[in-house]
């Protein structure tokens, strides 16, 4: 707080200290002076303002080298004494002003800065801003006349020469807001007073001498490197607009008077020299020149990382309109494309400030030259779509978002005057074309193809819903542009396409795009992918618009344009595409008739599709691919658009979503699951398998007619496949007969069809594996009671309290005797009664005492039965191929029949001559396939195969075992690839289970063991040592003893005493052996058993 408050007081604290600092100017003095003014009250300052500042000005002026200290330390004390008290007289503030400016100024060259400290030249521009804001309005512009024209222009150069040369960024910006202040644009919050129109006019032709020196200095800074940091740009480019709204003000140039009607300046004739006449010639000339530094400060601004430079860049562009329309008529277009450019910014400062502008220049309706805006903006519109190719192949993803925010704000500001410029063909064509180049699509991706659709034996279980969510999502993901990257390029795209179809006319827009469609295979994809988003943009989906839209377009309309587009993507030519050369998938694209769009196909409208050619280059299917996950798209998407309304273009759409859902390319199949959840959400569907349960009649209809014409099987079994896989039980019975008409076209014995059929026989079984089996495991089977079924057709509960009964025992050794004699064979032939509807009771036959009925099948089982019976006429084909599908049908099937015995078993009796073959005198291939199905059917059927397995399979397996045993020994790592490998490992894994599920007797269990046996070597590979181990525990909780016992004789660690002498002792083979390369795998195992 000040403590001296009156002058007198004041001046005898303050007269020693600058009577001492007039005599010596050292640091101390000026540190001393600076302390003592602080205790000075404002108004006693006010009034020894001159006294004060009497040493300050005499040591600036003191000649020679002075001490920067002492300098720095003058020029802050003199800062302070500026900013508390205010400069009333107009000699001393041009007096003030000319020092401070020569301070900065070099003394050998006038013209250039002093070789200063940076915080010295900070404080000399921080002391000439507060001198410019001490002084009192009238006294201020006592320094703007014609005669302090010299010295305005010294100080500007100076202020221009810091803020371009100096590295500091401090010193850059405090000397752009020292030139704002000096140019009387100053946006500090003290208040100024305003200048009336003759005050501004006569400033602005003062400053229009220095307009060339400072827009040119400045677009260099702003243009200059990125480096310096966003203050720096944001301060030239507000410096920049303020100069030059005061300089080319529409009012102001219409009020200049003649060149001959000035009033004399005196007899200063070089003043005259100096001044500028800002005449209709010279604003001409004055703006053309402009109109390029204003083109290189829009490029680069509006491509600034930073938000806050792109801001200042709609401030700029904002009062430039305003105020210079007329005069900077012909750099209207730039400023609208900065402000149309960054409508769509990322910050959404930028993008509401942008917004606002617009709304405003909307409102006027008309700019510069009474020129109507939708004109201006068609001409920029025309000339952005011109180079938008060229644009977006050379510039870097920033520059790609800046040229998309151009064009997609040109087309929202055009708004309902959009239909004006595309019913030019000349914009149209130019706008179609640059889209249609910027969109293809880089097709030479091999993983496109490459990536199958696989379902594995356990089946496809439904999908979570959060991946089903973004299914759709998927495939824009994973598309790869020519000419971009990054996922916002191509969201701006879509934004401009939606736009489209929010104004435009949708007739015109979808009529020209399909014409380019047709036009050209190289167009199509990205035809369709506009079309999709104009189609959307018309329902007013995720569109982002200026101004309302005149008159929407009805559902009725909007259908009508949905169902023509869906006739053309849904026509064969479009939608049979080849997207693999793998089998079947060749099998499936004969030339047959367009389909059109329903699930039957009409008669031919159109010529047949060109013949599948064998020259099929990756570059063609990964085109087709993408061309009909598009189209996919742009079902999902019409089907969101009309909402409930699509459910009338439901029976033509479903049944080929559903080919394209069981696809064999995953990407394909993986689009129409996604486009099948966008048509339960748009039509109000719970799921997709409510989706194909309420639709399943006219789908089924529709697979039954296809699957009479020889040419359309391929693709009705991928609908059926599709209709299992991706529904619920429900559908079972509304597809129980076009099951059987697979069966029939299954038993019609098209040799080349029989892998198509066994594709879907594989899907059916799975599917019933997932919607029975799993839900009847908590029923209890073999595992679960410790020994087989006990046979009955309905499994009874466990009693956990009490023992068996005497009419239980009685029935389980009925029922062992007759399984004994089916094992042995002892059943009647069943292979006579195969036409009839139902296989015999066996239980009737072998237990006449049973007086019970056995129940019929179930729906499932029953179908289960009848594939399976197909299955054992099929497991001799000649294909390797439909072999390894009819093991992998049949071991489903089994698990299937698991609880129906009665049925399984004679199945399994019938199936086994078939399954030797494949076992004993097979590929390797079909071995190891046909391996896995024994051991799920040892597993379900108990022991109804133990004498079958023992008499025909045991040997040839034992004995191949121990045949190739030498040979893993001796492999090296790669032999773990090998086919040979992976058989003898398959073959370990599965062999405990399936003795214990056959429950061997003791002689097989020993040949078991001495196969094995070789397999516990440590030169055995690790994970056949592993799987050895496993079936020797298997094997141990079998028959522990005798276990315990074979491995003692190979490796016993320990001796045996007997307890008493009257008792021989034991004697083991393994005992006193040195350690081998058995001992480790063994001493395992004894340490398990025990």
């Amino acid at each position: 707080m000040a403590v001296f408050d009156t002058p007198q007081e004041a001046f005898g604290v303050l007269r020693p200290v600058c009577v001492q600092l007039t005599k010596s100017q050292t640091a101390e003095n000026v540190q001393l002076l600076h302390s003592r003014l602080q205790a000075v009250s404002d108004s006693a300052l006010q009034e020894l303002q001159e006294y004060v500042l009497f040493p300050l000005r005499f040591t600036l002026k003191m000649p020679g080298p002075k001490r920067e200290s002492v300098f720095q330390g003058v020029v802050q004390c003199l800062t302070f004494v500026l900013s508390t008290t205010c400069v009333k007289k107009p000699d001393l503030l041009q007096e003030l002003f000319s020092e401070l400016c020569v301070c900065l100024a070099s003394p050998s060259a006038p013209h250039q800065l002093a070789p200063l400290s940076e915080e010295l030249k900070q404080a000399v521009v921080q002391a000439l801003l507060a001198l410019l804001h001490s002084a009192y309005g009238d006294v201020l512009l006592t320094l703007y006349q014609p005669s302090t024209l010299p010295h305005l222009g010294f100080a500007v150069s100076l202020l221009l020469a810091l803020a371009e040369q100096e590295k500091a960024k401090p010193v850059k910006i405090s000397a752009l807001k020292c030139l704002q202040a000096l140019l009387l644009q100053c946006d500090c919050p003290e208040d100024h007073r305003p200048l009336d129109g003759e005050e501004l006019r006569r400033c602005g032709d003062l400053f229009a001498s220095f307009l060339p020196g400072v827009s040119i200095t400045l677009s260099r800074i702003i243009t200059g490197d990125v480096k310096q940091g966003h203050a720096v740009v944001v301060s030239a480019t507000r410096l920049f607009s303020r100069a030059l709204s005061v300089v080319m003000a529409d009012e102001q140039l219409a009020q200049v008077p003649p060149k001959g009607e000035e009033s004399a300046l005196g007899p200063s004739n070089r003043l005259s020299e100096l001044l500028v006449h800002r005449g209709s010639d010279w604003a001409k000339s004055t703006a053309a020149k402009l109109c390029i530094l204003i083109r290189k400060v829009v490029e680069r601004v509006s491509a600034h990382p930073h938000w806050k430079a792109r801001k200042e860049l709609v401030e700029m562009s904002s009062l430039l309109m305003a105020t210079c329309g007329r005069s900077l008529v012909g750099s209207v277009g730039q400023f609208v494309k900065a402000l149309v450019g960054l409508v769509n910014d990322e910050s959404p400062e930028v993008q509401s400030q942008s917004q606002e502008a617009l709304r405003s220049i909307a409102a006027r309706g008309a700019v510069a030259e009474n020129r109507r805006l939708a004109d201006l903006l068609s001409e920029e519109l025309h000339s952005l779509t011109t180079a938008l190719p060229r644009l977006m192949s050379s510039q870097d993803d920033q520059g790609k978002l800046s040229t998309l925010n151009l064009l997609l704000g040109y087309l929202k500001l055009l708004g309902p005057k959009m239909n004006i410029v595309l019913r030019s063909t000349s914009h149209l064509q130019r706008l179609s074309k640059a889209l249609m180049q910027v969109l293809e699509l880089d097709v030479q991706d091999v993983k496109i193809v490459e990536e199958r659709r696989w379902w594995g034996p356990e089946g496809s279980r439904e999908l979570p819903g959060s991946l089903i969510r973004h299914l759709q999502e998927a495939s824009s993901q994973r598309k790869s542009f020519r000419f971009f990257t990054e996922d916002r390029i191509f969201f701006l795209l879509q934004q401009v396409c939606r736009v489209l179809g929010y104004y435009g006319d949708l007739y015109l827009l979808v009529d020209h795009f399909m014409e380019l469609y047709w036009e050209s295979v190289v167009y199509r994809k990205q035809a369709a992918m506009v079309v999709n988003e104009l189609i959307a943009g018309a329902a007013g989906l995720n569109v982002e618009a200026l101004h309302e839209r005149e008159s929407a377009l009805g559902k009725e309309e909007l259908k009508g344009v949905v169902a023509s587009v869906l006739e053309e993507y849904l026509d064969a030519a479009n939608w049979h595409l080849v997207t693999s050369i793998q089998g079947e998938d060749l099998d499936a694209e004969p030339a047959v008739k367009h389909s059109g769009l329903l699930a039957v196909p009409p008669e031919a409208r159109s010529p047949l599709p060109p013949p599948l050619h064998s020259r099929l280059s990756v570059h063609s299917m990964n085109s087709s691919i993408w061309q009909i996950c598009t189209q996919l798209e742009g079902v999902g998407s019409f089907a969101f658009a009309l909402q409930k309304d699509f459910q009338g273009l439901l029976i033509s759409v479903l049944y080929p979503v559903l080919e394209k859902a069981g696809d064999g390319t995953l990407l394909v199949s993986q689009v129409a699951l996604g486009t099948l959840m966008a048509i339960c959400q748009a039509c109000g569907y719970d799921s997709v398998p409510d989706l194909i349960r309420l639709n399943a009649d006219y789908l089924v209809d529709g697979i039954s007619l296809h699957l009479r014409h020889l040419a359309h099987e391929p693709r009705a079994s991928r609908v059926l496949e599709a209709m299992l896989r991706h529904s619920d039980a429900g559908v079972l019975p509304l597809v129980g007969d076009v099951i059987r008409d697979v069966l029939a076209a299954l038993d019609r014995g098209h040799s080349d069809r029989t892998p198509l059929f066994l594709g879907v026989m594989h899907t059916l079984m799975t599917m019933l594996d997932s919607w029975f089996v799993v839900g009847h495991q908590a029923e209890g089977t073999w595992e679960q009671k410790g020994g087989p079924l006990t046979g009955e057709t309905e499994p009874q509960e466990r009693r956990p309290a009490a023992g068996p009964t005497v009419e239980e025992m009685e029935a389980f050794f009925l029922e062992y005797v007759r399984q004994k004699q089916v094992a042995e064979g002892e059943l009647p032939d069943v292979e006579d009664e195969e036409q009839g509807e139902h296989l015999p009771d066996l239980e009737s036959e072998s237990n006449d005492q049973s007086s019970e009925v056995e129940n019929p099948l179930p729906a499932h089982a029953q179908i289960a039965k009848e594939v399976m019976e197909r299955c054992v006429h099929l497991l001799s084909d000649k294909s390797l191929r439909v072999r390894l599908k009819v093991l992998d049908v049949l071991e489903l099937c089994v698990t299937v029949l698991h609880q129906h015995e009665n049925h399984l078993l004679p199945l399994a009796h019938r199936t086994w001559p078939a399954l030797v073959t494949r076992l004993t005198s097979d590929d390797p291939l079909a071995v190891l396939r046909a391996f896995r199905a024994l051991c799920t059917l040892g597993a379900r059927s108990g022991d109804f195969l133990r004498q079958r397995f023992s008499k025909d399979i045991l040997p040839k397996l034992a004995g191949s075992l121990v045949t190739q045993a030498p040979v893993s020994a001796r492999a090296g790592p790669i032999y773990s690839h090998t086919l040979a490998f992976k058989l003898q490992l398959a073959v370990l894994q599965g062999l405990g289970s399936l003795c214990r599920a056959l429950d061997l007797g003791e002689n097989d269990l020993h040949d078991v063991a001495d196969a094995c046996l070789p397999y516990l070597s440590v030169k055995q590979p690790v994970k056949l040592q592993g799987a050895a181990c496993s079936v020797f525990l298997h094997l141990g909780q079998m028959d522990p003893d005798a276990v315990w016992l074979f491995l003692s004789e190979v490796w016993c660690p320990q001796t045996y005493e007997p307890p008493h002498p009257s008792l021989c002792p034991v004697k083991l083979s393994g005992m006193g052996k040195k350690r081998n390369e058995f001992t480790d795998n063994v001493q395992r195992l004894l340490d398990e058993l025990q």
